[in-house]
Formats: structure tokens, C-alpha cells, sequence
């Protein structure tokens, strides 16, 4: 595979990302863009129904440098919103409908939304969040059954940027390590050049069929909608996984790629296996893909022997747009190996101090590139902490190379991927606290196959009668289901140094053991 020149991919690339679609309009404007359940636009009804939305926006108070907050599953109204907003100049904020009251509340207030936006005919809990909201129920230009939030009239819009590497295109919303919620600014530059190199590097073109089930309100979903679009081929969003309807979709309704979590192909397996299927049809599947989480290699030779198809492992981070490196289709592996880097993406290894590790090694990977994020919102001591002077990343996941093959082998950070989600302990630690029998808690991850689980240790108030059921209830109404713990196990006493700070590692070695 011929490389290709990150020059010649920026000289490319348009400035803004609702423009991606404009060439595929003339050239092929009825191939499908955009599918869903009983629903379709081609290229040319999606160009009218974009610009018709993004009139509508502007009509409901929505002006450039306004962040938009767009609460929703996948599907054809999500993808519609959110150009309109990249043709506004808005900043657009897709939140999980899935997110609890708290959480959602917490992005609101820290971006200082002018408006929410809530699919309310697709999802009930983005119905049941436009309620609480006091959301009108409307059309949004040619979108029906939107609810709309009262107008935010103190907040200010931010500056509009002629430079697509500055105007920010997104705003999504990681927990963080220390609980509270940090907006990865992410500008048109960032998104279209991960897009553009991922496409180039799966060569995609307008025969593929994309089927995107992973959230689009999460960095990898929204590039895989970028990047098709791109591309001329069509996009086949799904609100909600279900392995039965993968399968028929890849036999046959023509899928060509698929990416995912390990735990999508280890769902798929599993329903292969209870419907009693004697082998899955890849129908006209020709690329399978996985990230977000570590790969278990035997979960890796299952599905390839399924599909007959290599299964790619990638690697990426929200921060980086979110493309780092990935396995190429030609020279498959059957390693851990997260692959090469994409084009245009520098990475160095370092040590503890900052100091480079030799060769083969291993350290903290640190990466530069047009894809690296313009930092944090409202966080400038966060930005500097993340991004040095000299514009490399730190992503706080150890790794080595072999030769130019990188190896991902552990993270600096506490955080936990569970079915592809960032899950950070602190959050729920913090939720966990609030009940009053809780003296102290920690939240480590446990290894399960083809995923991690959420696990809590707590101590409790001498004599309290609470049940580790009694906790889950109290926090599973503050917590989106994927950040809820598998198991909750109350010990007399946390592990500790003698300054009262909490073994993690300890935790984490009792799990092993047990």
C-alpha cells in the first residue's frame, strides 16, 4: 500500500465539514447517504435537508460560536443536526440519551449550551430528558418530533475562526480523571484530517456501506459518519446494538465495513451460537475493525475464523480526532500490535522523567500531528498539562514499538474502556461517597474476555446494615449503565499506605486472584 503525503491530505480537505457532501451532490446525488430503520436520504435530499435545518437552527436563536447541544441516539435527525451546525459555525455537543440527569446537567452547565436539542421520536430516554428539560416538542425544519429547550439568553457565543485548524467543530465531553466533565475542543482541521487518513488507509470508497452502530455522540461514531460521507458511500446508523440485526445486515443488506468493540464481535459470536447457526454469511463485508478496548487474542482468531476476514485492531484517543494507528488490511497480524502510525502523525516514547527510551521499549506515548486537539474547554491549566510548547500530546497510555509496529501495554491512567467507553473511578467514587454509609471507596477494572468490567471496593460505617444492593441502587440513577459497577464488595478495611492513600494496585491484584 502506497503511502500518502499528510501534505497532500490537508491541501485536500475542505474548510468546513459540511462541505465534505457538496461533490457527491452533483456527481451522484440519488446514491443513499444516509439509512436507517424504514428511513432514507440520498446525497441530494441530505444537501436540502441540511440547509433547511441549519435555517431552522438559526430561526430558533442559534448563531456562530454558540454551542448546540444535540441529545440523541443514532439516526438520519442526529447526522442532519449536526451538519447544520458545522454550517452555522455552531459548536455541536452530541450527549448519549443515555447519560443520567446528573451527568447531562454537567455538560449544559460547563459548555453554556444556548439550546438542547432531543430526538424525542427516536430515543424515550431522550424523551424522558426533553421532559425534564421542559422541551417543546417541534419540527425542526424538516425534522419532526425534535424537542426543543427554552433559549439560554446569558450565554455568549465564542469567536468564529476563518482557519478551519482553529473553529471548533465539536465539543465532546470525557469525565476525566478527576470526575468532572472536560470538553475536548475539536476543530474541522482535526476531524476532517483523522476522517480523510482513516479512509485512505481502509480505501474506502463510494461502493462501501459503513455500518455505524457505535454512538456518534463518542469520537469514533462521528468520525465513521465524517469519513463515509467523505467517501461518497452510505452510512447505515444504528441507535442501539442488537447482534440478530448485525447479522442480517452484514448477510443481507450489502455492509461492506464494520468497526467496533470487542464486545460487538463477542456478542455477535455469542448469538451466532444460541440461534444455532452453523456459520455466519459475511455477505459483502470486506473490512472488520476494532478499537476502544484491549483485543484478547482469542476472541481475534474466533471472529476471523468466522468472517474469514482479519480483524484490524486500531488505536486512537477522543484528543487525537480520534485516529493514532491501526492494523493495515494488507499485512494483517496476529499480535496485540495496534499497528502503524496513520500519515502525518508523529510519536515519541518517553521515560518517567521525560526523558526518550531506547528502542524497543517501553514508556509514555506522546503524539504530535493535525489531529491533536486545541485542548480542553474553559481549561487552560488542563491544555498546558496535556500539550507540551512543541505540540505533543501526552495520552498517558504506556507503549513500545517494534520496528514501526506500536504495541499499546498498559495505561498511566486509572481509567477503564468498558464495551469502548472511557470509565473513569473517580466519577463513580464520587457518586458512591454520597451515601451515607460510605466511608471510603475505590473503583478499579477487571480484565473479563474481550472487555473490562467496573468493579467497587467500599467501606462502610461500623454496624451499617447497607448491602452492596442497597449502593447500587443509590447510584444507579446517577450513573449511565456502562459506568455502573458489575459488582460492589464492602470490605472492613481499604488497603492503604500509612498516609490513608487507597492500593489500588492491591484491589486490582485481589481481582486477579480471584
Amino acid at each position: 500500500m502506497s503511502e500518502i503525503a499528510a501534505a497532500d491530505v490537508l491541501a485536500s480537505l475542505p474548510a468546513r465539514i459540511h462541505q465534505v457532501i457538496d461533490h457527491h451532490v452533483t456527481a451522484t446525488p440519488d446514491r443513499p447517504a444516509l439509512i436507517e430503520d424504514g428511513a432514507s436520504l440520498n446525497y441530494r435530499e441530505l444537501d436540502r435537508a441540511v440547509k433547511a435545518t441549519a435555517d431552522a437552527l438559526a430561526a430558533l436563536g442559534i448563531r456562530a460560536g454558540d454551542r448546540l447541544m444535540i441529545v440523541s441516539e443514532n439516526c438520519i435527525a442526529l447526522a442532519c443536526l449536526l451538519f447544520a451546525a458545522f454550517r452555522l459555525d455552531a459548536w455541536a455537543i452530541v450527549a448519549n440519551p443515555r447519560l443520567s440527569p446528573r451527568e447531562l446537567d454537567q455538560i449544559r452547565d460547563h459548555s453554556g449550551a444556548r439550546r438542547a436539542y432531543f430526538t424525542a421520536g427516536v430515543s424515550k430516554e431522550a424523551a424522558i430528558h426533553a421532559s425534564r428539560y421542559g422541551a417543546n416538542v417541534q419540527n425542526v425544519g424538516p425534522l419532526h418530533n425534535i424537542a426543543v429547550s427554552a433559549l439560554n439568553q446569558g450565554t455568549a457565543p465564542e469567536p468564529v475562526e476563518a482557519d478551519p485548524a482553529k473553529q471548533v467543530a465539536v465539543l465532546i465531553y470525557t469525565s476525566g480523571t478527576t470526575g468532572t466533565p472536560k470538553g475536548v475542543m475539536l476543530t474541522h482541521r482535526n476531524l476532517l484530517f483523522s476522517a480523510a487518513t482513516t479512509a485512505w488507509f481502509r480505501r474506502m470508497d463510494a461502493h462501501d456501506k459503513v455500518y455505524v452502530v457505535l454512538p456518534i455522540s463518542h469520537i469514533v461514531g462521528i468520525s465513521l459518519l465524517i469519513m463515509t460521507l467523505m467517501t461518497g458511500g452510505t452510512v447505515q446508523l444504528v441507535s442501539k446494538y442488537d447482534p440478530a440485526a448485525l447479522a442480517r445486515a452484514i448477510t443481507e443488506e450489502g455492509v461492506t465495513i464494520l468497526n467496533g468493540v470487542p464486545a460487538t464481535y463477542q456478542r455477535l459470536l455469542e448469538y451466532k451460537r444460541v440461534a444455532g447457526l452453523p456459520k455466519l454469511d459475511r455477505g459483502a463485508l470486506r473490512l472488520i475493525a476494532v478499537a476502544g478496548a484491549p483485543l484478547d487474542l482469542d476472541l481475534k482468531s474466533r471472529v476471523e475464523q468466522e468472517l474469514g476476514l482479519p480483524l484490524l485492531n486500531g488505536y486512537g484517543i477522543t484528543e487525537c480526532s480520534p485516529g493514532i494507528s491501526g492494523v493495515r488490511f494488507d499485512v494483517p497480524r496476529d499480535d496485540h500490535a495496534v499497528g502503524t502510525l496513520l500519515p502525518g502523525i508523529e510519536a515519541r516514547i518517553v521515560g518517567l522523567k521525560g526523558a526518550p527510551v531506547s528502542k524497543g521499549q517501553v514508556g509514555e506515548l506522546h503524539v504530535r500531528g493535525p489531529n491533536v486537539m486545541c485542548g480542553y474547554y474553559r481549561a487552560p491549566e488542563l491544555t498546558a498539562k496535556a500539550i507540551d510548547a512543541e505540540g505533543w500530546f501526552n495520552t498517558g497510555d504506556l507503549a513500545r514499538f517494534e520496528g514501526d509496529c506500536l504495541f499499546i501495554v498498559g495505561r498511566t491512567k486509572e481509567m477503564i474502556i468498558r464495551s469502548g467507553f472511557n470509565v473513569y473511578p473517580a466519577e463513580i467514587e464520587a457518586v458512591l461517597s454520597t451515601h451515607d454509609a460510605v466511608v471510603q471507596c475505590a473503583v478499579v477494572g477487571r480484565a473479563v474476555e474481550g472487555n473490562e468490567e467496573v468493579v467497587a471496593f467500599v467501606q462502610l460505617l461500623q454496624g451499617s446494615n447497607t448491602r452492596p444492593e442497597d449502593l447500587m441502587a443509590h447510584i444507579a440513577p446517577q450513573l449511565t449503565s456502562y459506568k455502573r459497577p458489575s459488582e460492589i464488595i464492602v470490605l472492613d478495611a481499604l488497603p492503604a499506605t500509612s498516609t490513608g492513600k487507597i492500593l489500588k494496585h492491591k484491589l486490582a491484584e485481589t481481582l486477579r486472584a480471584g
